[in-house]
């Protein structure tokens, strides 16, 4: 896959080869054992463009990416426990931060930072309400969740406020984010918002039932008169905004629905739809502990703020300030 997506960008087998430190001869075997496995040729010769790729190479690589963002999370979910046992073992006496979280790129960049300042932690990407109960078991010292600025805040908080309690647990504040429509590059099929999900000439990926993401969305559609039953493609579920935006990018559907810097890393064009305030709730009587003061310290740091201020719809405001549960509920 790298040698063929290298031929997309250089338009030579040749400097493929060569990008690749392969033999000319070697490189063009590997791609005509390639083209003999699947019936087609990958690579055609155009006139002033040299080697571009034919619609089956076309179709292959996207077909990688899509095959890249679906495997992601669970593999990744697969690499966290193998490293939370691991850590265990290594770290003796250390503790870890345990992270439960709804998935987003700024939860991402704070598990990086942690890393990076060698504090132990296990993170577990799971539904925003999954999380907040996994708190309220004692199962981890963080869970992250998000609710929307607006008139749906009061519905979504309500799937939270049982296992959370005002004496006994603390939000902090981790960033703002833009929800909304991912769409190909050029908005071909000229999208205007979320009432044109019930056209007949769209196919829609949606995510998985019990996400805060689906919840939201479902709200919103409700809000615009729009039928669920009407959208082609609202049973099409992906776990994470990624794969939503690989399967938009790849041409599998026209229309998606997540966050701004997943529209943004795969070159799609984006209409917001809703913010969303994201935070962590954890117990008040931990945030003295060295495991949650070195994870303040990170998200009050300048270099943290700076990093979340580079993802397009992500703004780090007050990233890290202590939030009461019934104000960061009510909005």
């Amino acid at each position: 896959m790298p040698l063929l997506q290298l031929v997309a960008q250089t338009g030579s087998i040749a400097n493929a080869a060569s990008a690749k430190g392969l033999s000319y001869r070697h490189a063009w075997g590997l791609l005509r054992e390639i083209e003999a496995r699947l019936g087609g040729a990958l690579i055609t010769k155009s006139r002033g463009r040299g080697s571009v790729l034919s619609e089956l190479g076309e179709s292959v690589l996207r077909a990688q990416r899509v095959c890249g963002e679906r495997l992601e999370a669970p593999l990744q979910a697969v690499a966290n426990d193998v490293a939370a046992e691991l850590n265990r073992r290594l770290a003796g006496g250390v503790t870890q931060v345990r992270i439960h979280a709804s998935h987003g790129y700024a939860v991402a960049t704070l598990v990086r930072a942690l890393g990076e300042q060698r504090v132990p932690v296990e993170i577990k990407y799971r539904e925003s309400a999954e999380a907040v109960s996994a708190l309220a078991r004692g199962e981890c010292e963080l869970a992250g969740f998000h609710l929307p600025i607006g008139e749906f805040r009061s519905t979504c908080a309500d799937i939270y406020r049982p296992y959370l309690d005002q004496d006994k647990h603390q939000l902090i504040r981790l960033t703002r984010r833009k929800q909304g429509l991912f769409l190909p590059k050029g908005n071909p099929k000229r999208i205007t918002g979320l009432r044109d999900l019930a056209r007949g000439d769209v196919r829609f990926v949606n995510r998985q039932p019990g996400s805060g993401t689906r919840m939201l969305l479902d709200l919103s559609l409700r809000q615009v008169g729009v039928d669920p039953d009407q959208i082609n493609g609202y049973a099409t579920t992906e776990l994470t905004h990624s794969a939503i935006a690989a399967f938009v990018a790849s041409g599998m559907a026209d229309l998606g629905f997540g966050v701004q810097p997943a529209a943004q890393h795969f070159a799609l064009d984006f209409i917001p739809i809703v913010d969303e305030d994201y935070f962590f709730a954890c117990e008040r009587a931990r945030l003295d502990e060295a495991r949650l003061s070195s994870v303040l310290r990170i998200l009050r740091s300048a270099g943290f703020t700076d990093s979340v201020a580079h993802l397009e719809g992500y703004d780090p405001a007050r990233c890290g300030s202590l939030v009461d549960i019934d104000e960061g509920l009510r909005g």
